[in-house]
């Protein structure tokens, strides 16, 4: 990976304090792993989230599965920190681990 892609992947993770790389837009996803992400966070009390469309930069698509070192998309990121895929957003919503995550979050965006 080079600097300036690690930089660029760097900065879209610090960009909000949820941050979802995904297929489409939170509002618009297009692959059901991406849309199940999104409705947990959402589910999860999570009102809004930047949503980096990684259809649109193939080398942010590739890039942020080496950067993570997870191989699949989507992935998120709560207050810079990786939490994982939709599966692992699920499990942890069941859990309410995922609520206490959101919520962290906004009192850190307020």
């Amino acid at each position: 990976m080079t600097p300036e892609l690690k930089s660029k992947i760097e900065g879209l993770i610090s960009s909000g304090p949820i941050v979802l790389f995904m297929k489409g837009t939170t509002n618009f996803p297009m692959c059901g792993f991406s849309a199940r992400a999104v409705q947990a966070l959402k589910l999860a009390g999570a009102e809004t989230m930047v949503d980096v469309n990684v259809l649109e930069d193939q080398a942010v698509r590739e890039g942020i599965k080496e950067f993570s070192n997870w191989p699949t998309i989507p992935q998120a990121y709560i207050k810079g920190e990786f939490i994982g895929g939709s599966d692992i957003l699920l499990e942890m919503l069941q859990s309410g681990e995922l609520q206490k995550l959101v919520a962290g979050a906004k009192t850190a965006a307020a």
